[in-house]
């Protein structure tokens, strides 16, 4: 019988692909799990019944998500091919572009909030460039070499800020300006 837990990782020590250990700590360890809450967050976002063509566009979001934190947790670049690449980043862009241009312009920063999905997806969204952080530190440290990682997760926040509009207008819930005292 097989379990969920190994035990290997009770002494603070997590493993990479590969046979290298590191601290559950480090740098790189924190961005993989900062695009693994970002994940799961995407996940609660496809269960508050999106809009199909939101639905499709997370469901590819949450695969690149993983190809994203494999390519973190393979530093020599021995085990994972499949890497995050400049289509993907104008596949994003793309599907901001449809949805801005149903959308009134904005004029002034909005608060977060609206419909239970918007909301979510502004969390996301936060949580996004929170991974987008740790990731650019660590590439700052440690040259990841492949530059559409932080340049995929800056569009993503976009595009989850956009989602975030689109469920609101749809279900027609004002958008509530944020005003400068």
């Amino acid at each position: 019988m097989s379990h969920i837990y190994t035990k290997s990782g009770d002494k603070g020590q997590t493993g990479l692909l590969g046979e290298k250990r590191v601290s559950k700590n480090s740098l790189r360890i924190r961005a993989i799990g900062n695009l693994d809450e970002l994940n799961a967050a995407l996940g609660v976002l496809l269960t508050l019944n999106p809009l199909k063509k939101a639905a499709e566009i997370l469901w590819q979001i949450q695969d690149d998500i993983f190809t994203i934190g494999a390519e973190i947790a393979d530093p020599e670049k021995k085990y994972v091919d499949k890497r995050i690449d400049a289509s993907r980043t104008k596949l994003l862009e793309k599907n901001i572009d449809e949805l801005e241009a149903k959308l009134p312009r904005l004029k002034n920063f909005i608060l977060p909030g609206g419909t239970s999905f918007s909301s979510h997806a502004h969390l996301a969204r936060a949580i996004c460039r929170r991974a987008e952080r740790c990731i650019v530190r660590l590439n700052e440290k440690e040259n990841l070499q492949n530059e559409q990682i932080v340049i995929y997760l800056n569009r993503l926040s976009d595009l989850l800020f956009m989602l975030a509009r689109q469920d609101n207008f749809e279900k027609r819930v004002k958008e509530i300006p944020w005003k400068s005292k």
